[in-house]
């Protein structure tokens, strides 16, 4: 196990995958009880937008060895449930039947030791390069690190490109700070926040076990006197000049730098734009260059790539990194993943915010050399589609995200069907309360919101248990419980009398869904142009207002695919505007979906203008996708 980015064995295992791109390396892996041959390293997709996303946490998915361990698998538990690399593997299968193309895995990386509250999902990395062990069937390191490389391995092997989620942010909770009332794990003070360099306050170093020690303030022993769990690792990272050391975070809107500044709760802000181009630090770029934080972790998650042969990362809390520095990364990764024969590695940023900030932090608006990070999730068509769907907001607020989109890329773009590279759809996540099934929430209202989510631009990422209607935790007595982030990581495996039950309702819709989007390329690359209605086939305009109607096609070359949802609790018998040269008068269209079941065909008619319609019916909540027959 390395523990140091100058480790050999680190630089051997990276030359060892360049090697295997040279020579056509392939290997043998068992699916199903058939072996299959795949390519080492395994090569890219051509286009993520054929790819949509499958997003898990692996302490709530499966374990196949043992039940959740909380008090019930849908309580709100703030500690591990023990989801292992085996329990995803073992659902490999039902990934794939379900349609999706590549998975999202929550961190992988070890955590700190001790059973710290919240502790289980991922996001406080102690050791940056290597992985948990609590993920492995029987809890050593080996044994996660065999049992993570299977998974990867089968995945390939069934066609499922493998995403890692990381961080660039933040550490766990790796020392805490000296302050006049005693040491602290957790303080707010803006005269912290903002004083000069070199005034930061003192820290204490944890051990393995969760305690600060007074005789690790600021410095720590020599790395062959460290346990592997005590502070933080690599060895290249104990440096208390590389965490800002500010206390936590006074906001979360960037400041005049660029970024959010300060801890997220307990977990330690690395400072990644440090400097070593200044007098006195010639030592430390002679070693690790003019940005040693940033160099540090290119290496480190560059080896990750090498060790595990995956296929893109997911990163996380990027808007309280500096933005060069995160350009720097996504060029960095997007080289190194070519030395290896990955000639298209995915990149995406967590940019919780709206569009401006995300473009300010996403390659398609890159102030630097290169592009950058490839995409982000699409926060403004989260804030307004699920609200949408349910038929608590405005129809209109789509169609908006989508032209303020389209007016902003109109000098970057050759083609705004184009657009779709740069965003990772969704409905709901691990960071929200509720997910997009809440327990009032009529299942109509989210099948709509799936078929929206897969035939808009984008490319979609469907979060784990959706397939299965999970709707949140509950209390004691059966209650909804969602007030809180945990109230959305239910632990799946538990549920009864089948967690994993591919005759759900939900679990069809979604293969429906992505048997369509891939038979369709329109609906992946297609041009994107919403649609004027009419209740009574003369007069036609935009739907407006809660409960309206959302229409419009995705055009690719010839092929015009219309999609209508009613999200109005009432019936609608009108027409929608079609392209009338793609689909003249005379031209027949079917329904190739229905959350509702509908099916048959319709005649498209000459309107005055001139132009073309083409009628529709449809029932309350219900979204149509229609194609030429």
């Amino acid at each position: 196990m390395p523990t140091s980015i100058l480790d050999p064995t680190f630089a051997a295992t990276i030359a060892a995958r360049q090697n295997e791109r040279r020579s056509g390396t392939t290997r043998t892996v068992v699916v199903d009880g058939q072996s299959r041959m795949i390519p080492a390293p395994f090569p890219s997709p051509g286009d993520w937008r054929d790819c949509w996303v499958y997003f898990l946490l692996i302490d709530r998915f499966n374990n196949p060895s043992s039940p959740p361990r909380g008090p019930a698998w849908n309580r709100r538990f703030e500690f591990r449930h023990g989801g292992t690399f085996k329990g995803v593997q073992q659902r490999l299968g039902y990934l794939e039947r379900l349609g999706a193309k590549a998975i999202w895995l929550s961190p992988v990386l070890k955590n700190s030791k001790p059973a710290f509250t919240y502790n289980y999902h991922g996001y406080e990395t102690q050791d940056f390069l290597n992985v948990d062990e609590r993920f492995a069937s029987d809890g050593t390191r080996a044994t996660a690190e065999r049992e993570l490389t299977e998974l990867v391995d089968e995945a390939h092997a069934r066609g499922l490109y493998v995403i890692f989620d990381i961080v660039l942010n933040h550490a766990g909770r790796v020392f805490d700070y000296v302050r006049p009332q005693g040491v602290v794990a957790i303080f707010s003070d803006a005269g912290v926040m903002n004083a000069p360099l070199g005034q930061e306050p003192p820290i204490q170093w944890l051990n393995g076990f969760g305690f600060p020690r007074a005789d690790w303030q600021q410095t720590l022993p020599a790395p062959a006197q460290l346990s592997a769990d005590d502070a933080v690792w690599p060895v290249d990272l104990q440096r208390a000049e590389f965490f800002r050391r500010r206390g936590e975070k006074r906001g979360d809107k960037p400041d005049a730098r660029g970024f959010v500044r300060g801890d997220f709760g307990d977990m330690r802000q690395i400072v990644v734009e440090y400097d070593a181009s200044v007098a006195g630090q010639e030592a430390l770029r002679a070693q690790y260059g003019i940005r040693p934080v940033l160099s540090i972790l290119i290496r480190a998650y560059s080896y990750l790539v090498a060790r595990y042969d995956i296929d893109g990362y997911r990163i996380d809390t990027v808007k309280y990194v500096d933005p060069d520095a995160v350009e720097t990364f996504g060029n960095a990764m997007r080289e190194f993943a070519l030395s290896i024969g990955k000639t298209n590695f995915f990149t995406f940023g967590e940019v919780y915010d709206d569009e401006k900030t995300i473009a300010a932090f996403t390659g398609r608006n890159g102030s630097g050399e290169g592009f950058g990070v490839d995409a982000a999730l699409d926060f403004p068509l989260f804030f307004k589609l699920p609200p949408v769907a349910k038929g608590l907001a405005d129809v209109a607020t789509i169609r908006g995200v989508f032209q303020d989109r389209k007016a902003a890329e109109k000098d970057l773009l050759s083609s705004h069907g184009e657009a779709g590279r740069f965003f990772v759809s969704f409905l709901d996540n691990h960071d929200q309360h509720e997910r997009i099934q809440h327990p009032n929430t009529p299942r109509d209202q989210v099948t709509t919101a799936l078929a929206l989510l897969f035939t808009l631009q984008g490319i979609p990422c469907v979060y784990y248990g959706t397939e299965q209607g999970l709707a949140g935790t509950v209390d004691a007595q059966g209650n909804a419980d969602l007030n809180a982030n945990e109230s959305s990581r239910e632990a799946l495996w538990g549920k009864t009398p089948n967690a994993f039950d591919e005759t759900h309702p939900a679990f069809s819709a979604i293969r429906a869904l992505a048997d369509l989007r891939a038979t369709e390329p329109a609906l992946a690359y297609g041009r994107l142009y919403f649609r004027e209605v009419s209740g009574n086939g003369t007069d036609f305009g935009h739907s407006f207002g809660p409960g309206g109607l959302v229409a419009f096609s995705r055009i690719l070359v010839d092929r015009e695919v219309l999609v209508v949802a009613n999200t109005g609790a009432g019936p609608f018998n009108g027409s929608v505007i079609v392209d009338r040269d793609l689909n003249p008068a005379g031209r027949s269209m079917r329904v190739a979906f229905s959350n509702k079941g509908t099916t048959g065909t319709g005649i498209v008619h000459a309107i005055a203008g001139p132009g073309a319609a083409l009628p529709v019916v449809l029932a309350a909540n219900e979204v149509q996708v229609i194609v030429p027959a």
